[in-house]
């Protein structure tokens, strides 16, 4: 008797066994499907958002340099540092990206020109008084296509001001950069800190 029972019972799985199965398995499938859509919508809107990426990490790690080895100054000679918000000029070292000699010190403005290009102008900074005319200063273009550039400074202690016209550096330097309407290209404010302490 249990012989014929055993040979009774269906090989195989049952309906509502297949039922519960596909049931699991769509469940499955509709989560890695909305998975693979969400990465794929994200990878494009990372795409969107840092076009250009290649040009924002030069001048990003351009201007860190610059700002970080400004020279501080020292107590008989405080640091020629001054900003307002559109336009910088300070005394630093040459950027490895500008092309010139590495470590060179230099006497450098950091502006957007009427054609909408941030430039970075400079020119040799001697410590010495020069008999002779100066040099007129090199324009090397760093961006194109820039509206307008905002510059704000970290008082020590302080807040974030617009302008600087202090003897000492600021703890801080944020540089934003503003591109015209319909640019995709939407960067993130680069802030740096410069070496504060004095020889």
């Amino acid at each position: 008797m249990t012989a014929m029972a055993n040979d009774m019972r269906p090989n195989g799985f049952t309906l509502l066994e297949l039922l519960v199965a596909l049931t699991v398995l769509g469940m499955v499938f509709a989560g890695l499907a909305q998975g693979v859509h969400f990465g794929l919508l994200a990878w494009a809107t990372e795409l969107h958002l840092t076009s250009g990426n290649d040009d924002f990490d030069t001048l990003d790690s351009t201007l860190r340099h610059m700002i970080e080895v400004a020279d501080p100054g020292d107590d008989l000679d405080p640091a020629a540092f001054t900003a307002s918000g559109d336009r910088l000029d300070c005394v630093s070292e040459l950027p490895d990206a500008i092309g010139a000699t590495p470590g060179r010190r230099i006497r450098a403005t950091l502006l957007v020109d009427p054609a909408h290009r941030l430039v970075l102008r400079w020119q040799p900074a001697m410590r010495a008084r020069s008999l002779r005319a100066p040099s007129p200063p090199i324009e090397t273009e760093l961006l194109r296509g820039v509206s307008r550039i905002e510059l704000a400074f970290w008082r020590p202690g302080g807040d974030w001001v617009s302008a600087w016209h202090s003897p000492d550096l600021p703890a801080l330097v944020s540089i934003r950069l503003h591109f015209p309407a319909g640019d995709p290209r939407h960067w993130p404010a680069i802030v740096a800190a410069p070496v504060l302490d004095r020889p």
